[in-house]
């Protein structure tokens, strides 16, 4: 069953952030948008490649009203010290969550039983709590997330504007399409 147009569970779990553990729950996600960026584990190879790459846009993420979630199935307590001890990760100024009782990765769809490891997901969720976009995929390839930015903020415009649909490789200011029977066959 797909996710997507779906509310986000309920949870609660811990989080390293700025600092400090915190709490993060579905009640975290709502009032704003989010982007919950899934990882295999602290301490692994292609994983601070990420975290960096989402730290050197947070800005941006922070420019359209979004927190960034990374989260894996290690402990806050891990994350901290991943963040510590990782150049990469400690550019980090978002929430590095912990899953370790798996409740996010099986919500999600991401979980890997045999390994108790996460698979590679990004989601954007809505200030409501739905989500909006879903992508997953093997471990051995790391994303990118200016394709994550040009996501939400495709789920931002059409949220904006009902009626209108971003078409392929649509980016920030190119025309959209507003569906209509004169135009089937058309395109």
């Amino acid at each position: 069953m797909s996710l997507i147009n779906t509310q986000v569970q309920p949870f609660k779990t811990e989080a390293f952030h700025n600092g400090k553990f915190i709490s993060v729950s579905d009640e975290s996600l709502k009032g704003k948008w989010s982007v919950l960026i899934f990882m295999p584990a602290a301490f692994t190879f292609n994983c601070p490649t990420e975290v960096e790459d989402a730290a050197d846009n947070y800005a941006e993420f922070q420019k359209l009203g979004a927190e960034v979630y990374i989260v894996t199935t290690d402990t806050h307590f891990s994350h901290k010290v991943w963040h510590e001890t990782s150049p990469a990760v400690g550019k980090a100024k978002f929430p590095l969550v912990g899953d370790p009782t798996h409740t996010l990765t099986n919500a999600f769809g991401v979980h890997i039983p045999e390994e108790g490891l996460a698979l590679r997901g990004t989601f954007v969720i809505n200030p409501e709590g739905v989500i909006k976009t879903a992508e997953v995929h093997s471990n051995e390839i790391a994303r990118d997330v200016k394709e994550t930015l040009r996501k939400l903020k495709a789920a931002q415009y059409t949220a904006a504007h009902p009626g209108e649909v971003c078409p392929a490789k649509w980016n920030e200011g190119a025309k959209t399409i507003a569906p209509s029977l004169d135009l089937v066959g058309k395109i």
